[in-house]
């Protein structure tokens, strides 16, 4: 060997210690991300009546986390903070949510996690609910975010007309949108179906998700699969073998259908050979929609839900998962969707992008038990205004409440007052103050004169983030238009209702496999 060559195997010796593993020991990483379950959702977290085996052995062999944090109390906010690391003001998914009439969408110049994976060379998918936009020609649908492909109904399966929720025909339980198109099945940037067939829709899911991890593993390339489920969003519904099939009624029959889906993704990586060298990590957008009432989810001992910046808005169920990797267990150590990204970004060699991150890498917790890398969490309001800003802010076990505020979401009826839409906007000087390892459900205000030291510090973390705060513009607020709607037939008439294309129910098949309502039999079991 010459010594040329010798300088050139040096080289690549230390590219390759400098820029992170080959592209054969890639660890493959898979989001599981649930819709509207809240933090008492889950047997692991609690609940007496749910049915969810396989995230409870998800959680057996894995980290559970008890403060996760999304990084929004709404669904369109959060699935931005997860994918690109920040706080949605920044990427201007604010405020509320997304629609099917919507110009805007998630900007292009925001890096997201599968952008950042791809320059290692992963394969990019997903799967499911991605409510970041679809705009004129699909041009923020998830093949223009760095996916290389995606299946899924792009937003909310509520907006838009619903009429058969549960086989084989019970209806939705839930008003849904009527002024809208019927729900649009993408493949890429194509429509599959339409009206979307919410009955089969699982098993059309899972065996994309299937297919993926099969197909990469055949050929050994790193992959991606983020799979976000329309699960449990009102209108819950649910296939043959879901119906009635446990106590908890509707919203019990969507999220054991959920966790079915859960089993067969676990599953598949076992049988395809790359369980070992898969991080798997499980959480929810957002707390419950308490609106919804008994068809609606539970944020256990967190006060109120879903729109709030109450704990139970915010704070959510979340499992990490990775043999050999992640030591089993239990961490009380602060973290969110946004530190996703980070992490990911790092575990794989990627460079982050250069950008405001407010993601902390949780490698620390993850793979060698130690502390948190993050001791603060700012909360956003639903409809976020640079006006007010910050409502909250958590430090260490310490959460202040600058301003509170009900929302829709969190039931014009709920028992606690502070929780309904009618309680309005309250500015609190000095602000509110809990210490939430000793009382996570906010109920004890602590006095403002034994804990200043505590409430100045908190001001000053509150004033340095603000100050550096660059808000994106709206992209919620900018103009509306029927143009962009989806439609498998554009420019027909009359619109919308000429917006029906149907197709064979191919994945129905997947589900006669299932046999009876044995629960046994739906639970994944690692051999």
């Amino acid at each position: 060997m010459n010594l040329l060559s010798v300088a050139i195997l040096v080289f690549l010796s230390i590219f390759t210690v400098c820029h992170g593993k080959d592209k054969a020991s890639l660890p493959n990483i898979v989001i599981l991300f649930a819709d509207d379950v809240g933090y008492g959702d889950l047997e692991v977290y609690g609940h007496p009546t749910s049915s969810t085996p396989n995230l409870t052995k998800l959680a057996e062999g894995g980290l559970v986390f008890t403060q996760f944090y999304a990084g929004a109390p709404v669904c369109s906010p959060s699935r931005a903070a997860l994918l690109t690391g920040r706080y949605a003001v920044r990427s201007g998914i604010y405020p509320g949510v997304l629609v099917p009439t919507s110009t805007g969408g998630l900007p292009h110049n925001e890096t997201t996690i599968a952008e950042i994976v791809k320059t290692r060379g992963y394969s990019t998918s997903m799967v499911g609910k991605w409510h970041l936009g679809v705009g004129e020609n699909g041009t923020y649908l998830p093949t223009n975010q760095g996916f290389d492909e995606y299946l899924g109904v792009p937003y909310s399966h509520d907006m838009c007309p619903c009429y058969n929720c549960f086989y084989p025909n019970d209806p939705c339980w839930n008003t849904c949108d009527l002024n809208y198109t019927y729900c649009p099945l993408f493949n890429n940037t194509d429509i599959l179906e339409q009206p979307v067939n919410l009955t089969t829709l699982d098993a059309t899911y899972v065996q994309r998700a299937k297919s993926v991890i099969q197909r990469n593993a055949n050929a050994g390339t790193p992959f991606f699969l983020y799979y976000a489920f329309q699960h449990a969003h009102h209108p819950q519904f649910a296939s043959k073998e879901f119906r009635n099939a446990t106590a908890r009624g509707t919203f019990g029959d969507s999220l054991a259908e959920l966790d079915w889906c859960v089993g067969q993704v676990m599953e598949q990586l076992e049988s395809s050979g790359v369980l070992d060298n898969t991080l798997v990590l499980f959480t929810s957008d957002n707390g419950p929609s308490l609106r919804n009432e008994n068809r609606g989810g539970n944020a256990g001992l967190l006060k109120c839900g879903k729109g709030t910046t109450y704990e139970g808005g915010q704070r959510v169920p979340a499992i990490a998962y990775w043999p050999q990797r992640i030591a089993p267990g239990r961490t009380t150590e602060l973290a969110g969707n946004m530190d996703f990204l980070p992490t990911i970004a790092n575990l794989v060699g990627a460079t982050l992008p250069s950008v405001a991150l407010d993601g902390v890498d949780m490698a620390p917790i993850l793979f060698e038990g130690k502390k948190s890398a993050r001791d603060t969490f700012f909360y956003y309001f639903t409809e976020p205004n640079p006006k007010y800003g910050i409502y909250a802010v958590r430090y260490n076990q310490y959460k202040a409440h600058y301003y509170t505020q009900g929302q829709q979401n969190s039931d014009e009826f709920n028992h606690d007052k502070d929780c309904r839409p009618s309680a309005n906007r309250t500015l609190h000087d000095p602000p509110l103050l809990y210490d939430l390892d000793l009382d996570p459900s906010e109920n004890y205000n602590l006095s403002s004169k034994e804990y200043s030291q505590i409430l100045a510090k908190i001001q000053e973390i509150k004033s340095q983030f603000e100050s550096t705060m660059v808000w994106g513009e709206s992209q919620v607020k900018k103009p509306t238009s029927t143009a962009v709607e989806p439609c498998c037939k554009k420019d027909c008439t009359p619109f919308p209702d000429c917006c029906q294309c149907h197709r064979p129910s191919w994945s129905s098949s997947i589900l006669s496999t299932l046999g009876n309502k044995d629960f046994a039999k739906l639970r994944w079991t690692r051999n």
